[in-house]
């Protein structure tokens, strides 16, 4: 397997873990959103990117930017039907400003 090449972020998040109220973060399973994941939605559902402006900016090709995307929303989706945790940790990438091409 190639190793994976080296997303950009503009910023971490502030918040590291969201979790449902009403249950103690001990009694949650959780899902684990890498930081390209979080980067992509940020670009796509929050900005409003196209893929292929979003993955310029992460310095992705635009189908490892969808792959990216979809993972995330499936992740998404299982933490909020499910009422589990999402933490966003890990992922190889490196945090930049947005004016990086």
């Amino acid at each position: 397997m190639r190793p994976k090449k080296t997303r950009w972020v503009k910023c971490a998040p502030r918040e590291r873990c969201f979790k449902p109220q009403c249950k103690p973060l001990s009694k949650c399973e959780g899902v684990y959103l890498s930081l390209d994941e979080f980067e992509a939605v940020r670009l796509a559902c929050l900005e409003g990117l196209e893929q292929l402006d979003a993955a310029k900016l992460m310095k992705i090709s635009r189908p490892t930017f969808s792959r990216i995307l979809t993972s995330a929303q499936r992740k998404i989706a299982d933490g909020l039907v499910n009422i589990k945790a999402i933490r966003i940790e890990g992922g190889c990438c490196k945090v930049g400003g947005r004016n990086r091409k």
